[in-house]
């Protein structure tokens, strides 16, 4: 069953008259996600993809198509005040999981429900047109985020002094260099503090003369923010600004709790990761 809603949730009378109307929370039930290999129509391809796979990821669907199950029946509560950092090994599902919970994928199965506006610092630059100026793109992007034109207009000089790409700002942003890309795509990103800011890696932006003041921006947005997802490698990271923690292990959640706990079992996995590694390494050797 496919069950995909992004709407605000009706909130009772009482829960205005206390002042709870405007609390956020993202909840998942029984969510998952799966990518089709459309490719993958060969029969010896298939085999070998099915035989190769030893983490349960791949299966058929019913029109004989491999999927990868990138999340596997995930079930969180993610409410006012909670900073969630999302931790695991490399494909383990944390970007899916923040690209569900920022509307980008829908959930092939589940239920996912959330309240409060959404900023995700994931992508900064989609939404961008070459062939525009950079002024212009603070308007188109903001678009893409959900902000109206009239707003995001009235914004536009704060966001181009942010930049400090000076007359460059008025000309198509096809003649900017990677690192001005990255600052005007940073700027508009964050020129709206969101009620939930979802995060993939802590965020950077480009050249070191820029770096500080971007850095500062980010904290703010986190502060500021009555939820925070952030997807990190880094346990010092996650520990530093995270209350909770998630850890996901194969597209499944493992455990959730405090944040120090979580990452004890984090690094309790990437021990016995090391040692398979070391493992297998080792019978390659003694098989030449």
């Amino acid at each position: 069953m496919r069950c995909f809603v992004r709407v605000l949730c009706k909130i009772p009378l009482a829960h205005r008259f206390l002042g709870l109307a405007s609390l956020s929370f993202l909840r998942l039930r029984n969510v998952c996600v799966d990518f089709p290999i459309y490719q993958g129509s060969s029969r010896s391809l298939k085999k070998a993809l099915l035989a190769t796979s030893t983490h349960g990821n791949l299966a058929r669907d019913a029109l004989d198509r491999i999927n990868v199950r990138a999340l596997s029946d995930v079930s969180i509560d993610i409410l006012n005040g909670d900073r969630v950092g999302l931790i695991g090994l490399n494909g383990a599902g944390k970007t899916t999981l923040l690209k569900v919970l920022a509307g980008v994928y829908e959930p092939s199965q589940g239920r996912f429900v959330s309240s409060g506006s959404v900023s995700s610092l994931l992508d900064t630059q989609v939404g961008l047109n070459p062939d525009a100026t950079g002024r212009e793109n603070i308007i188109l992007r903001g678009m893409y985020m959900g902000i109206h034109p009239h707003e995001m207009r009235m914004r536009a000089d704060e966001v181009a002094a942010f930049t400090e790409l000076g007359h460059y700002i008025d000309m198509p942003v096809r003649t900017y260099s990677a690192g001005m890309m990255i600052r005007l795509a940073f700027s508009i990103s964050t020129c709206i503090p969101p009620d939930i800011l979802i995060m993939d890696e802590w965020l950077t932006a480009g050249d070191a003369q820029f770096l500080d003041k971007a850095q500062r921006r980010v904290e703010e947005f986190v502060r500021g923010s009555s939820i925070l997802v952030l997807a990190s490698h880094s346990t010092q990271l996650v520990e530093q600004w995270c209350n909770r923690g998630i850890l996901l292990h194969q597209g499944r959640v493992v455990t959730m709790g405090p944040i120090k706990e979580v990452v004890a079992a984090y690094q309790r996995i990437i021990g016995g990761a090391i040692l398979e590694a070391a493992v297998q390494i080792a019978a390659a050797g003694l098989g030449c």
